[in-house]
């Protein structure tokens, strides 16, 4: 549905929606952070916080739906079913996601579904753009998306949740903690399952879906995390983390009117598995040692159907399909605060990638690669209104085996540099520019995309030059307000192209004649402006965020840039008429955004989503809520032929303690 001029017109007086921070006991994992602010560095213009408050508030139970809140960032669902944000126009491959500090992404094809990813056990979720921190290590052309995880407070402390919605959804979570000065623990269980969830009462009934419940779009997640520290002095600090995730999903059946094409699929598993340690220790008065040591894998399986019954599975040199990644890996940090007004941190990185991919009818096929990078990032207080951040790291990477193809290497530089300036009280204006890059993936390099592609060893990695001005300030009692103007030019993209190759791909544009080949053709450009606004009161609250994003495919502009609209809002407004009460409502609206269909593109129109929530809150310790998401009942799409949820219903109930 169009975004049309009179629902334009009352965007504004719909502020009349929802905004209130329930207390929450525990802090943000000063370990599992990245870019960590001293005297030398007052503030940080670079990265965005989403708390653990305002994850609870808004209902964004997963990571996809939570970093979505942030300005610049924006989420599309794909044929696989998987949420996929973009930050900027640049997707997951380009802006990286960390949890605690640790890269966790998928090593073959660098994408991870935010929706399998839950966000009841953490305390925060940062989003570092443009200029983001080199100290994250290779690969973030785009930015770096980093969950860090809760850290308790109290000697004893916790919360349980539990709630019910539309399509049969179940979900439960537990948190308990405690700190007892010289060590603490943290322990985190949670459980989020559904059956379906209901379509749009417009959704036009097709051959594969005929409306009401969608077809095939069960889901299943399980998550328990630990974490054991120990802080034997007021300097230092080590933990032990565990991560373990199960999913289960269905792929719901392409629902558009392109022929042909429809994959009737399911995941009978998709699981992650993290153990790590980090840790903190001085080294005199003037030097920190930081140091991480991981351990990550990665399964799933993709199981293939004859047709909508899914009584006949696939059995080819495709289907069924399991794959089996892992990443080890470690960093070391060293900070030092000897010159005075600088905080000088040189880190090192070392990551081994590892992915084997089988099935009954094929050899399996191992493949590794090795990446390390040697970063330098000081911090300059110039004077106490000016702040200086300059950094540049060498980042490696070489193929350990790819099968039995040819091997690839490579490696680039990066820098950056941002001076920000404090004003006056309240007020912060920055600048900043930064040369990123990001290598290949294996499945980029290697990959034959089910006999349509050829493979390409040739790789090189990808270029962006960012380039952001903006702005921090407290106008008023209770206001805040951030502004940002951003500007990428991305060289090197690497791009799909049509090339001749008699007999080799049985399945490529033109079977038997010519393929698919993953090439570095790209030149493109993202600018745009971010913009947000919120005031908080006592009775009233509400607030507004604004994106605007126009990409260019320099090189090829027949060719579009897809899957990120060019106008994106989010508003919200809440009102505590009693101390026990709560009413409170949002809006999510789009203008559209342009996405690949069949062999070609087109248009998705824009779509504007009310939610509404009352909450209740009878003792300090307990709230309940009842409340309504696609309010209006929106038949929209963020991927042709994958229509969304229409209205939903849900109620939760959570106990802190």
């Amino acid at each position: 549905m169009k975004l049309k001029k009179h629902k334009l017109r009352i965007l504004p007086a719909m502020l009349a929606s929802a905004f209130a921070i329930p207390a929450f006991a525990g802090d943000a994992f000063e370990l599992g952070t990245v870019e960590v602010i001293g005297q030398a560095a007052a503030t940080s213009t670079n990265e965005t916080k989403v708390t653990h408050a305002t994850m609870e508030e808004f209902n964004r139970d997963t990571v996809g739906a939570a970093a979505a809140l942030v300005p610049g960032m924006s989420v599309s669902h794909n044929s696989r079913n998987e949420d996929i944000v973009y930050l900027r126009g640049f997707d997951v491959r380009q802006v990286p996601l960390f949890i605690d500090g640790v890269p966790t992404y998928v090593p073959y094809d660098g994408y991870v579904d935010f929706g399998r990813f839950t966000t009841f056990d953490l305390s925060e979720i940062r989003v570092a753009k443009g200029a983001a921190s080199l100290l994250y290590g290779p690969n973030t052309l785009g930015g770096a998306i980093n969950l860090v995880t809760r850290k308790p407070s109290s000697a004893f402390e916790g919360d349980v949740r539990a709630g019910f919605g539309s399509g049969d959804e179940r979900k439960a979570s537990a948190n308990v903690g405690g700190n007892q000065g010289s060590w603490y623990y943290q322990v985190g269980a949670s459980y989020l399952d559904a059956n379906t969830f209901p379509l749009s009462k417009d959704f036009k009934p097709v051959a594969t879906e005929n409306g009401g419940d969608r077809e095939n779009a069960y889901r299943t997640d399980k998550k328990v995390s630990l974490k054991l520290g120990i802080t034997p002095n007021a300097s230092d600090e080590f933990a032990l983390g565990y991560v373990k995730q199960e999913g289960e999903k269905g792929n719901p059946p392409y629902a558009g009117t392109v022929p042909g094409g429809v994959r009737y699929w399911r995941w009978p598993y998709w699981d992650v598995e993290s153990v790590y340690a980090v840790g903190n220790m001085a080294i005199g008065k003037d030097h920190v040692v930081k140091l991480r040591v991981y351990d990550d894998t990665y399964r799933n399986s993709i199981w293939a159907y004859t047709n909508g019954n899914y009584t006949t599975q696939l059995n080819n040199t495709s289907f069924p399909s399991w794959y089996d990644d892992g990443s080890r890996g470690a960093s070391v940090e060293v900070a030092s605060y000897l010159i005075r007004n600088n905080e000088l941190r040189l880190a090192y990185h070392y990551k081994e990638d590892r992915h084997k991919e089988s099935n009954p009818n094929i050899p399996p096929k191992d493949f590794k690669d090795l990446t390390t990078s040697l970063a330098v990032e000081d911090a300059i207080a110039i004077t106490s209104a000016w702040h200086l951040r300059v950094g540049a790291s060498h980042d490696q990477r070489d193929t350990k085996e790819a099968y039995t193809y040819t091997k690839s290497d490579t490696s680039k530089n990066n820098w950056l540099a941002e001076l920000s300036h404090n004003v006056v009280a309240g007020l912060d204006v920055y600048g900043s520019a930064a040369r990123k890059s990001r290598f290949p993936t294996i499945k980029d390099r290697y990959s034959f995309r089910l006999g349509t592609a050829l493979y390409n060893p040739e790789l090189l990695p990808e270029t962006a030059n960012n380039v952001e001005l903006g702005l921090k300030a407290k106008p008023w009692q209770g206001g805040s307000m951030q502004a940002a103007l951003f500007r990428s030019r991305i060289e090197d993209a690497i791009q799909t192209v049509v090339v001749s190759a008699p007999g080799q791909c049985s399945s490529g544009p033109t079977p038997n004649v010519t393929c698919n080949q993953m090439q570095n053709v790209g030149t493109a450009r993202h600018q745009g402006v971010e913009l947000s606004l919120t005031q908080q009161g006592d009775a009233w609250t509400g607030g507004i965020n604004y994106t605007y994003l126009d990409r260019d495919n320099l090189s090829n502009p027949a060719i579009p840039l897809t899957d990120t609209p060019r106008h994106k809002w989010f508003l919200f407004v809440g009102w505590k008429p009693a101390d026990a009460w709560e009413i409170q409502g949002t809006v999510d609206a789009e203008n559209g955004r342009t996405v690949a269909r069949g062999n070609g593109y087109t248009g998705l129109g824009g779509f504007m989503l009310l939610g509404a929530k009352a909450v209740w809150k009878p003792r300090k310790d307990t709230a309940l809520e009842l409340g309504v998401a696609n309010l209006l009942d929106e038949n929209y799409e963020l991927s042709d032929g994958y229509p969304m949820p229409g209205r939903t219903l849900f109620a939760n109930v959570k106990y802190s303690f």
